[in-house]
């Protein structure tokens, strides 16, 4: 059975791309190619919670993703969170992120929750959440981001 990791970072950097590919670096897995998928966990899939991703293959393998990124140019803030909420099977993911504070970002992620769970028949039980936030000074880029990541990295080709 695979693990859904729930990974995070930010960073500055002197792009956008720079700041992002560096936040992706601060949870380990900016050597892989991320493929976004929409907010389900697929069904007996357990979620935890560990901040830098282990190593999950190859460089260059797809990467599976949730993905909430946030980044702007300084001076400035941007907040990414990514809450989720499990059943008795399956569950579900949902993402926000902006240039705003943490507590609007949390409020985001538990609406979006509280909404997909009532488009689903499913007996849910709680709900988690990871907000992160990060300050970019003049004349810098910053990116807050948190991953879902589902398994383990695969060949590309």
């Amino acid at each position: 059975m695979s693990t859904i990791r729930v990974v995070w970072g930010t960073a500055s950097g002197p792009t956008k791309m720079s700041s992002y590919d560096a936040a992706l670096a601060d949870a380990n897995v900016h050597n892989y190619n991320l493929v976004s998928v929409s907010s389900v966990i697929p069904a007996d899939t357990p979620v935890e919670t560990v901040g830098t991703a282990p190593d999950l293959g190859p460089a260059g393998n797809r990467l599976t993703v949730v993905e909430a990124r946030a980044t702007r140019a300084g001076p400035g803030h941007v907040s990414a969170g990514l809450g989720w909420s499990e059943s008795d099977g399956a569950g579900l993911f949902y993402e926000a992120s902006g240039e705003t504070d943490a507590a609007e970002i949390e409020e985001r992620v538990r609406a979006g929750l509280e909404a997909g769970r009532e488009l689903r028949d499913w007996d849910f039980s709680g709900e988690e959440t990871k907000i992160v936030t990060a300050d970019a000074e003049s004349g810098t880029y910053v990116t807050a981001l948190v991953l879902a990541v589902y398994g383990e990295s695969e060949p590309i080709c």
